[in-house]
């Protein structure tokens, strides 16, 4: 009650609950480690593409 009278009697919900949401915390080192992989398998499979591509004759990408 006290913190009610604190509020002049406003009973807006908002002025005793937080509706807002927590922030999503993200790791940047794993966010990273994913894009070091990421840019690892992409280099193996265009190495293994471009590959292919001299085999047929035709120009790497």
């Amino acid at each position: 009650m006290g913190e009610i009278e604190k509020n002049e009697f406003n009973l807006n919900i908002s002025r005793y609950v937080s509706t807002s949401l927590d922030d999503n915390i993200i790791d940047l080192n794993v966010v990273n480690k994913k894009l070091v992989d990421l840019d690892r398998d992409i280099t193996k499979a265009r190495e293994a593409h471009n590959k292919f591509l001299k085999e047929l004759g035709l120009s790497p990408i």
